[in-house]
């Protein structure tokens, strides 16, 4: 078994721009949702002249639904390091990779895209998603269901309360897309299991994801994370759940 220093060492040194997740292979799983977001998110590509995809990371999810794209195709994304990385990997392909501000609108006319797409966005902006989709238009995205990895999140935070648990309610996603003039016609929703077989593999997860634990550091939770190494070193993986919701929404013609 290599010792907690060591782990802390390398995950704490482990780049984490960009959505590729390869860092933790052989370190932690995750059950994929039954769905196969990427696949579908490539035949519907396949159907359309223009599309948006909205928080595409470091363009790893996008780059891989398709070998080729729409006449018309942005991404958009707000934290630079990922920024540059998509940019990279996208604009070689004809991609037009656009800087997306913190808050709304989004930069972009009203009724450009017959596909507006987003795989885990932060908060979906559902009246910028309607107002640029054309009559007719679809918005597909898989988004963070409720709770997701609470296990993990509650291992340093401690309980949270009812109403946290049930934010991000596809009911809630619903309610929202209808409000804005969409009309919900596929909602699906799984919970999946993860497993950590490190401590190091936690550290890098929330580094990368870090709206779990916000103001999550090592120097921070240093005890927890010492006492979390002792736990997975004599019982074995942490195990969490994540949560997955699929959401289609169309504009009406």
């Amino acid at each position: 078994m290599r010792s907690f220093a060591e782990l802390v060492r390398e995950a704490e040194s482990a780049p984490v721009e960009g959505w590729d997740f390869s860092w933790l292979d052989g370190r932690a799983t995750e059950q994929r949702p039954s769905w196969g977001y990427q696949r579908l998110l490539g035949q519907r590509l396949a159907g359309v002249d223009a599309a948006l995809d909205l928080e595409t990371g470091g363009g790893e999810v996008l780059a891989g639904a398709r070998a080729t794209f729409p006449p018309l195709m942005v991404a958009t994304e707000s934290w630079p390091p990922n920024l540059a990385k998509a940019a990279g990997l996208l604009r070689p392909r004809g991609v037009h990779v656009v800087a997306q501000g913190e808050s709304p609108p989004l930069p972009f006319a009203e009724a450009v895209f017959d596909l507006v797409t987003s795989r885990h966005p932060v908060a979906p902006w559902w009246d910028e998603i309607s107002r640029v989709l054309r009559p007719g238009g679809t918005y597909f995205a898989q988004h963070v269901g409720p709770a997701s990895a609470f296990e993990l999140v509650e291992y340093f935070l401690g309980p949270l309360d009812r109403r946290t648990h049930r934010l991000r309610h596809p009911h809630h996603d619903r309610a929202a897309a209808e409000a804005a003039g969409l009309r919900v016609v596929d909602q699906r929703h799984e919970r999946l299991r993860m497993e950590f077989f490190d401590v190091g593999a936690v550290i890098y997860f929330l580094r990368k994801v870090v709206w779990m634990v916000p103001g999550f550091t090592v120097e921070t939770y240093r005890d927890r994370l010492r006492e979390l190494h002792d736990q997975i070193t004599e019982r074995g993986p942490f195990v969490a759940h994540a949560s997955r919701v699929l959401v289609e929404a169309r504009k009406p013609a």
